[in-house]
């Protein structure tokens, strides 16, 4: 009987040990953790599936799109039941840290990822990143016709033959770096003139399919969209060609995708666990070695080989945490695009 006595006795203070520290948080969470996502689902899933594995934590997801589920959170507030938010582009992220309903992300996090991928304020990082692309028909076009500038399709000769998505996030971000790089006077113009000039689609790779057909002879989009149909059949881009406006031109514009955890969060450890994971090793090798096209932006991590490195794309410097979606789409609103 004192056998067991002492026994017991010692399962308790290894019990006791166990549960300190990271361990007592995720064993006094059995449900995991939830994450609102407004990345592509696949990518999402095929992130939650190793860091599950990984690590034996349960993940929730609940998408939807970026500024929707950024204005759901804000409305919930401290009652939101989401852990981490993710987005495709950086605006969303930026008006949940506005309403300061992030928690800091720590120092360790945070070092996993260059200051240009992600925000100023620290209350998220940057996950992944896209670049804005000129696409054109190369059997209608030639790359010595292309315009040098995204602002050079303001001018009436590109009248009818560009295209663009204007009511998805992926748009209004780059009209928000645009705001940022030119203030908000020349932004207003050149929305102005994009009213005259573009052809309006809805979603990115329903403007490239356009451009492939012949319907319109160029369209501003991100570069995954061409990448991720010609790792299928490329019916819809064979037709397609790249045009990189570089120069640091608003049109070479690099968008990132964030993560935050928010400052409600119940299982913090758990979900600072997986912006860890996600900005680590793990969640960047997923974005070299899958299918999704978007960049890798961990410090040291590689993309996907077929994709131009970020090095070579001479991207405008870009503060994440300026990019403001409330003042892109009001003028936005006020050139009749939205």
């Amino acid at each position: 009987m004192r056998c067991l006595s002492l026994m017991l006795t010692r399962r308790c203070a290894l019990a006791l040990a166990l549960l300190s520290g990271p361990v007592a948080a995720m064993a006094q969470t059995p449900d995991g953790i939830t994450v609102y996502n407004a990345q592509h689902v696949s990518l999402t899933k095929a992130w939650v599936e190793a860091f599950t594995r990984d690590t034996g934590i349960k993940v929730t997801v609940r998408n939807g799109s970026d500024m929707e589920l950024g204005n759901q959170i804000v409305q919930e507030g401290a009652a939101s039941p989401a852990d981490v938010f993710l987005t495709e582009n950086s605006p969303a992220m930026a008006l949940v840290d506005n309403a300061k309903l992030f928690e800091p992300v720590p120092v360790d996090i945070r070092a996993q990822v260059p200051e240009q991928y992600r925000p100023s304020t620290g209350n998220w990082v940057g996950i992944a990143a896209r670049s804005t692309v000129f696409v054109y028909n190369k059997t209608k076009l030639t790359a010595d016709q292309l315009p040098k500038s995204l602002l050079d399709l303001a001018d009436p000769k590109w009248k009818g033959r560009w295209a663009a998505s204007p009511t998805g996030a992926d748009f209004q971000a780059i009209v928000s770096a645009l705001l940022d790089l030119r203030g908000e006077a020349a932004t207003a113009a050149w929305l102005k003139a994009m009213k005259e000039n573009f052809v309006a689609y809805r979603g990115n790779s329903t403007a490239m399919k356009a451009v492939n057909a012949g319907q319109v002879d160029t369209a501003v989009i991100y570069n995954y969209y061409w990448f991720g149909d010609q790792a299928k059949t490329g019916e819809n881009s064979n037709n397609v060609s790249l045009h990189y406006f570089r120069n640091q031109d608003p049109g070479a514009f690099v968008s990132v995708s964030g993560g935050g955890v928010l400052a409600s969060s119940k299982n913090k450890q758990q979900a600072e666990a997986f912006l860890k994971w996600v900005t680590g090793k793990g969640g960047q090798d997923i974005l070299r070695t899958g299918d999704s096209f978007e960049y890798a932006v961990g410090v040291g991590a590689s993309s996907n080989p077929k994709l131009v490195p970020l090095n070579e794309l001479q991207a405008p410097k870009v503060d994440p945490a300026k990019l403001n979606s409330k003042k892109v789409t009001d003028l936005m609103m006020a050139a009749g695009l939205l």
